[in-house]
């Protein structure tokens, strides 16, 4: 007997905290009370002394057998505060089993006298008591969350939208964490049937048209959007409900960013602007990309720009035989090194400081490294800056283009994909022409190269550096006013990821000679962008905050265009990429104004730039911004 008690107490082991040693504790005492309850009420209330001599001989094995059970069914290792139906499972399981194996020992073994009702009631009584009393922790526990962790009036009102599995985890959530000073009080389910039931005690008041006048009648600060499994549109539309109410907005992670489908507080997070995009998530053929990625040796130029260094993100997913990060910005190129050393152990990884401007030390990368696939993400993007330095746009993203063009051709790579932008169809600044001439060159060189050349062409990525989402956040956090140019001005826009996607599984299209078109979507007013903004940073635009009109800046249109009038377009496999209709390049008409146009650069000749930029690229035409210098 002193060896079972001796083995059952090193299987509680010192290191069970006194929480654990109490409910030890409380369920002896409840495991006897259990015991003489049932034969009181198998008795009505008068226990003959047969069965009282019982109870007196078999207590101590009664209660080490049913402290073992309980412990074999882990009823010490859960945590009471968040029990659960799981855990009164576990109660119940543990109480019929325990009797079963009390009704052999007394019955059969040690011939006890008890009435064989006993061992019905018992497990009954054991489930009420024991399951009770831990349940009833639970409540009392969230009583004083609510009601004695600090005044109700200084938590925020919340309002869950999605009354399922995710939305009962964010009010058990906020119930067990009142440090949080969230106190939820309304549901949103489009589902009528759940409408005026109740999920941990709060109501469901309606589906998502009813959302204005519950966050009026309810007094709502904050809304969390919990519906982990809604498609981008649906999150879209939610957003668009949401924001209109001036709460702040948060919402859970996309059903696979969650860990077995549980929801962390933590990882609620703040509704932002790629929230109002509402496309869904690029779907890639990734049997395509690892054909030509897998076992080759990968360059990214502009490695450690913001397009740049997503690509290396993605590209080491497909194992190459080797990345090589190149960028003349050390800090950046460091950076995304130290990601991926920590991300990918086996990756074989190389960082290259150079300049695409520098023909001699692009000619020695290539040919030490001899990569297969080149993907040209270096340039100079910036708008206005690139028109008041319109000689270094050109040296790099001309000249530095053809230098990694030629090497590429030079030693063999095979598939060569160059980034570009919107900017380029009809150009109506410094930075666009380059990037248009940057694509003529590459289709020049496809027609007599082994290597595949191409180009893709997209829009705006949010979140890039110099793009207008991190300068309007700045603004927002400074009180404002936020600006922009002009109240009609639009762009096409899309998420880094979403497009560095594409970009891969374009070049995986590659013949040679193409420029790739992605469907960047609606084009969003930039005007509406930062009054979303505004709205998800919990301000009222125009009143808040100012939205202020500067005018457009040198070199800026008010629409951008992804087609030349004579590309044309035609479908690929993939629904979100297009091809432009290549036109036809005089190569050597064309390195002739190049020479040209080097030779005017070297002898600082801004007229004579201008003048040669226009040959290169007919449908270059400066933007007149002088009649929209103050709008508003």
């Amino acid at each position: 007997m002193y060896a079972v008690v001796g083995r059952l107490i090193k299987g509680f082991n010192l290191n069970l905290t006194y929480r654990r040693w109490l409910l030890l504790l409380l369920d002896i005492v409840l495991i006897n009370l259990a015991s003489l309850g049932a034969v009181f009420l198998r008795t009505d209330f008068r226990i003959p002394e047969i069965y009282l001599a019982s109870i007196q001989k078999t207590y101590i094995i009664t209660t080490l057998v049913l402290i073992a059970v309980f412990r074999l069914f882990n009823l010490y290792k859960s945590v009471w505060r968040y029990a659960s139906i799981e855990e009164m499972n576990n109660v119940i399981f543990a109480s019929v089993v325990g009797g079963g194996i009390l009704f052999v020992l007394y019955e059969h073994i040690l011939n006890i006298d008890f009435p064989r009702s006993y061992y019905i009631l018992m497990p009954i009584l054991l489930v009420i008591l024991v399951g009770g009393m831990r349940f009833s922790y639970r409540a009392l526990r969230r009583i004083k969350n609510v009601y004695f962790n600090g005044l109700l009036s200084e938590r925020k009102r919340v309002m869950i939208v999605g009354g399922g599995e995710a939305g009962s985890l964010v009010i058990q959530e906020l119930f067990d964490n009142p440090q949080l000073l969230k106190y939820p009080v309304a549901v949103i389910d489009d589902n009528p049937q759940k409408n005026r039931a109740k999920i941990h005690g709060v109501p469901v008041l309606g589906t998502r048209e009813d959302i204005h006048w519950v966050v009026k009648a309810k007094r709502i600060d904050e809304i969390i959007i919990a519906i982990p499994s809604a498609s981008k549109s649906e999150i879209r539309e939610l957003v668009n409900i949401c924001k209109e109410t001036k709460c702040k907005l948060k919402t859970i992670p996309g059903v696979f960013e969650l860990i077995n489908g549980q929801v962390d507080i933590k990882k609620i997070r703040d509704v932002n602007i790629e929230d109002l995009l509402g496309r869904d998530p690029v779907k890639v053929n990734l049997a395509e990309i690892c054909n030509y990625l897998s076992s080759e040796v990968v360059l990214v130029t502009g490695g450690g720009g913001s397009i740049g260094t997503e690509l290396c993100r993605q590209i080491a997913r497909f194992s190459p035989k080797q990345l090589i990060i190149l960028d003349i910005y050390e800090n950046n190129a460091y950076e995304i090194q130290q990601e991926l050393i920590r991300n990918h152990k086996n990756l074989n990884l190389e960082v290259v400081i150079a300049s695409i401007r520098d023909r001699k030390r692009m000619e020695s990368v290539f040919k030490k490294y001899k990569p297969g696939v080149v993907f040209h993400a270096a340039a100079h993007k910036h708008v206005p800056l690139m028109e008041a330095n319109p000689t270094e746009a050109i040296k790099n993203n001309v000249f530095g283009t053809l230098n990694v063009a030629e090497c590429a051709d030079k030693y063999g790579t095979k598939r060569f994909v160059l980034i570009s932008t919107d900017k380029a169809v009809n150009p109506t600044n410094i930075m666009g022409a380059t990037k248009r001439t940057a694509e003529m060159i590459i289709q020049s060189l496809d027609r007599r190269s082994k290597t595949e050349f191409v180009a893709v062409r997209f829009g705006n990525v949010l979140g890039s550096n110099g793009s207008v989402i991190p300068q309007f956040k700045k603004q927002i956090a400074e009180g404002g006013p936020v600006t922009v140019t002009h109240p009609e001005i639009i762009r096409y826009f899309m998420t880094i990821p979403e497009a560095v996607q594409l970009v891969i599984q374009a070049g995986s299209m590659a013949k040679g000679g193409e420029i790739f078109i992605l469907d960047m979507g609606e084009p969003v007013k930039i005007v509406d962008l930062a009054r979303d903004l505004i709205r998800l940073s919990g301000f009222e635009p125009d009143k808040d905050i100012k939205i202020h009109y500067t005018g457009l800046r040198p070199g800026e249109k008010l629409y951008e265009e992804l087609l030349l009038a004579e590309e044309g377009i035609s479908q690929t496999r993939h629904e979100k990429i297009f091809i432009g209709k290549p036109i036809s390049i005089d190569s050597d008409e064309l390195y002739n104004k190049l020479n040209w146009l080097k030779e005017a650069i070297a002898h600082e000749r801004p007229d004579d730039i201008e003048k040669i930029m226009r040959c290169i690229v007919p449908e270059y035409k400066k933007a007149d911004t002088q009649k929209s210098k103050k709008v508003g």
